[in-house]
């Protein structure tokens, strides 16, 4: 949803709380919007959950009051800080719930004292954040609410799953542990009956789940950062490798203010150039961080995967030169 949009929703929740009832050919006349715009508004607000209500008699729209909270003791940043989360980042990110945050954020914003949401309207429509496109969940609520109770219960769940990795839908038992949110979608970490081990599950690819009547003991032995370890993103490999990599003076300052892994030593080079080095658990996810990079980047060690990258690039040449 737009900033100005939600700002003007905002408006009409501060001008409904106030007791007032209002036509929506008054509402229209105050934003200087169409009556069709303001029925969208109100529309957007009973997808979220504000229990507004139209009087049929006086063809008029109220809220009660008593649905919002008690003023909020916020300072500005404070305020600011939660907006920015809500309405910037909640709209891009697949986060479960979203309406409900929003609904939340629309609450803490409309019970403001007037100083601070003045302070935070005018800063909000002059910020605008991007972020690397998301994964779509149309079923995120309801995927996300199964295995939060599963996990909260300690009960097993059956999933139908597409995999990529075996090229069909498969199926298994969890024992789910952890969700976990990374780059681009969500996972469930669980241990799978099918694999035998803890395998991560994007929630994106599962094509049902059915929540069974049977519990489990969680393993004392899963750690979410004993999981992930020195995986490059989150899926060791179980062998550490020492990744040495020269980037060109081109692209050396942008990769280098960047803290890429827990593990990473930085070397600068007379000619601009820097030598970038990391200890990484297994080379699959690394690979393809390298190939972004393109001709500016160049595998020092460990040599398998150099041919690795090798490989993809002169595939990616074949490919492309037979077209």
């Amino acid at each position: 949803m737009k900033s100005s949009r939600i700002s003007r929703i905002v408006h009409i929740l501060t001008t409904l709380q106030a007791g007032k009832s209002c036509t929506v050919e008054q509402l229209a006349e105050t934003f200087g919007t169409s009556r069709r715009t303001i029925f969208r508004d109100l529309k957007e607000l009973q997808v979220i959950g504000v229990p507004y209500r139209y009087d049929s008699k006086r063809g008029a729209y109220t809220i009660d009051p008593q649905f919002f909270l008690p003023p909020i003791d916020l300072n500005h940043q404070e305020a600011l800080s939660l907006l920015i989360l809500a309405y910037k980042i909640g709209a891009q990110i697949q986060l479960p719930y979203r309406n409900s945050a929003l609904l939340a954020a629309l609450k803490i914003e409309n019970n403001l004292p007037s100083e601070t949401r003045r302070f935070c309207n005018s800063i909000l429509s002059n910020i605008s954040i991007r972020l690397n496109p998301q994964a779509p969940m149309n079923l995120l609520d309801k995927t996300f609410k199964q295995l939060q109770k599963a996990i909260r219960d300690k009960r097993k769940v059956k999933i139908l799953y597409h995999s990529f990795t075996e090229g069909r839908d498969i199926e298994s038992e969890l024992c789910p542990y952890h969700l976990l949110y990374n780059q681009r979608t969500w996972y469930v970490l669980a241990l799978s009956s099918l694999h035998n081990t803890v395998r991560t599950f994007e929630l994106n690819r599962i094509r049902d789940i059915d929540v069974q009547n049977k519990c489990y003991i969680e393993s004392e032995s899963f750690n979410l950062i004993d999981y992930v370890g020195k995986a490059w993103s989150m899926n060791p490999e179980g062998a550490i490798y020492h990744v040495k990599l020269r980037f060109l003076p081109k692209i050396a300052p942008e990769v280098t203010e960047v803290q890429w892994h827990s593990t990473q030593k930085v070397t600068y080079e007379s000619d601009g150039s820097a030598i970038v080095e990391f200890r990484v658990d297994g080379l699959g996810e690394i690979t393809w961080w390298i190939v972004s990079y393109g001709d500016q980047v160049q595998v020092l060690a460990p040599k398998s995967l150099r041919e690795r990258i090798l490989k993809i690039a002169r595939n990616a040449v074949k490919i492309n030169e037979n077209i």
